[in-house]
């Protein structure tokens, strides 16, 4: 294996370990601990259920939209209007850096999506109105304990 194919390897193997997918449990659990249950009467079985949509509870997730706005991290939160990448215009109404929604730690994504569902409810989440709306959402804490 030569100089460069073992630095690749080595990328490749940082870039897998540094992503995570929450299992729904653990992702209820955290949810729950930092004020999600009922905020903004949003169930916390609605937020597991619209992580899932959006990411399949994975924080290192992105989309990119038809608009050219990407989406990042485990609520799929769109850079057009609620973080910067420092490329793409964004009203940035979360006031972050779009990476910051793609780390193991989604404190900072917790409370982006608290300010967008206050601004605008959890329809803002079109994972949430295709997956979550209307739907008996329990299963997705069902056995958790939360």
């Amino acid at each position: 294996m030569n100089g460069t194919m073992k630095i690749w390897v080595f990328l490749l193997l940082v870039a897998v370990a540094s992503a995570k997918v929450f299992d729904r449990c653990e992702l209820a659990r955290t949810l729950k601990a930092a004020g999600m249950s009922g905020f903004k009467n949003v169930s916390l079985a609605d937020w597991v259920c619209t992580a899932y949509a959006e990411s399949r509870y994975n924080t290192q997730a992105t989309n990119r939209n038809t608009d050219g706005s990407t989406d990042y991290g485990i609520f799929q939160i769109n850079n057009r209007w609620w973080c910067s990448n420092g490329q793409f215009p964004s009203y940035n109404g979360c006031r972050i850096s779009c990476s910051q929604l793609l780390t193991n730690d989604i404190s900072t994504a917790i409370q982006c999506a608290k300010i967008i569902v206050s601004q605008q409810g959890i329809s803002a989440w079109v994972g949430w109105r295709n997956k979550c709306k209307n739907q008996d959402v329990s299963r997705y804490i069902a056995g958790c304990g939360v």
